[in-house]
């Protein structure tokens, strides 16, 4: 009959896409669902020995190349009542149907959403730990580098290279707490939710939860099905993330050009024109940068997908929302893995950063600073004086800058010999002492406390890691001793 569900145009439009997806991402979440949960109902009695036995027996049955194989043909809804049905195959309708007590799909769908959120989590910390380690090693090559720092587009103040790198290993390490928060609101267990209340049945759910990997449970079970800022909040660290590294990724590729010349690629990581033959172009951090775009562009439409729909169980937060999270991580882990990979090998041209802090009056901040120490004047005249000497200067030569001074304030007790050295960029560098500095010895200090954070970030992934991989082991052990 036409009334009859489902239409052809809603199988062949959200059913058997949903099909799809929900083989490709949540095949192994669903199957362990199944057995942690079964494991539940025998321990509470609510399923006799022999039937959680036997129930344990079909899903070691099942066959997952023929579930993966399988093609939607309107027999089975979604994904879950295909692996019933199969499960029916096996030990009959009656027994199979005996592991649907006291859960429903809601509490199924979302505990099976945080169990692939988490694992994508910890894969996306995996590279940015990564990139991190590699830009590390290259600040710690590069600590009495000077360079020019700008500031709006526009040289500024001479820094070092590795002082740069270090700031960026600062918003790594900050995109790292925030998936490290992330991940403790998503790894919360909400089976034994059911439909929204619960279940009249004396369920365990920490037992469940402890089964699955999680740490806690999403307590309030209307909430637990409801909620879906574990997703949005984690599809905001990923948006923070990108536009991070967005920015390091615009820096290297300006560096990258001949007008720049700072920064040389691998020839691993160029390629050359079909025309010109002089051609190198940085192409891996083209493609860093167009997927960092990417990854925050699907960020954004998991926010969009989820403003303004109801707080219930809705189809919003559901089959059509969680494939942008795959395609977001995805992203996210090919542009930071691609980046690490190109720094890496990258070649620094120290002569021509160093050349770059000489020109442009970049250390004449220092010059000003100088004036307040050894002539005693205010930081505001200073700046009058050494600002009306560049104006006056033929070149940026720290001589020509002398030579102006004298004319301007032919009393000053200053040497050209004083003032040629206020004005050279390692002078400029090394006497910025305080915290957070460029002098060496403050990026030093600064090195050795991230590398230790480096340590901290590296050892939680592990630990978590070791987290998840020790409970599919015992849910596998435990399963096998009752099968």
């Amino acid at each position: 009959m036409a009334d009859r569900f489902p239409s052809p145009i809603y199988a062949e439009t959200v059913l058997r896409v949903n099909f799809e997806d929900a083989k490709r991402y949540f095949l192994d979440s669903l199957l362990e669902i199944h057995y942690a949960h079964t494991r539940m109902l025998g321990s509470q009695g609510i399923v006799s020995a022999a039937d959680e036995g036997q129930l344990i027996g079909a899903l070691d049955k099942l066959d997952r190349t023929q579930i993966q194989q399988a093609q939607y043909d309107g027999g089975c809804e979604d994904l879950f009542f295909y692996v019933e049905r199969l499960l029916e195959e096996l030990c009959g309708r009656e027994l199979a149907g005996k592991m649907h007590t006291a859960r429903s799909r809601n509490d199924i769908a979302v505990t099976l959403y945080r169990m692939a959120t988490r694992a994508e989590i910890l894969k996306f910390a995996g590279t940015l730990a990564g990139l991190r380690r590699a830009v590390l090693t290259m600040a710690d090559r590069h600590i009495e580098t000077v360079m020019p720092a700008h500031t709006h587009t526009q040289p500024a103040q001479p820094t070092t290279l590795a002082h740069y790198l270090l700031a960026v290993t600062e918003f790594l390490a900050r995109d790292a707490e925030r998936l490290r928060a992330a991940f403790g609101r998503v790894n919360l267990s909400p089976m034994g939710s059911a439909a929204i209340t619960t279940s009249g049945f004396p369920i365990d759910r920490r037992k469940t939860a402890e089964l699955l990997g999680f740490e806690g449970l999403a307590e309030n079970s209307y909430g637990a099905i409801a909620s879906i800022d574990y997703i949005t909040e984690t599809a905001s660290v990923i948006a923070v993330a990108m536009v991070n590294v967005g920015k390091f990724v615009q820096d290297l590729l300006l560096w990258s050009t001949r007008e720049f010349g700072f920064l040389r690629l691998s020839d691993a990581f160029v390629q050359a024109s079909s025309i010109m033959p002089q051609k190198r172009n940085p192409v891996a951090l083209e493609h860093a940068r167009i997927l960092a775009s990417r990854a925050l562009g699907e960020a954004q439409a998991v926010l969009t997908c989820a403003h303004n729909t109801p707080f219930g169980d809705i189809n919003d937060s559901e089959d059509d929302l969680q494939p942008l999270i795959f395609t977001m991580f995805a992203d996210a882990v090919r542009t930071q893995a691609l980046l690490a990979g190109a720094i890496a090998c990258a070649e620094v041209n120290r002569d021509r950063l160093a050349q770059r802090s000489r020109e442009n009056f970049i250390t004449v901040t220092e010059l000003a600073d100088t004036l307040v120490r050894r002539e005693r004047m205010s930081f505001r005249e200073a700046h009058v004086l050494v600002a009306e000497a560049v104006r006056s200067s033929l070149d940026d030569d720290p001589r020509s800058i002398a030579a102006a001074l004298r004319v301007i304030r032919p009393s000053l007790e200053m040497t050209d010999a004083d003032v040629i050295e206020a004005l050279d960029p390692y002078h400029f560098v090394n006497i910025r002492r305080a915290v957070g500095g460029p002098a060496p010895e403050q990026t030093r200090q600064a090195l050795s406390n991230a590398l230790e954070q480096q340590n901290t970030i590296e050892q939680w992934i592990v630990e978590k890691r070791t987290l998840l991989e020790r409970a599919r082991k015992h849910l596998r052990s435990t399963a096998a001793q009752h099968g």
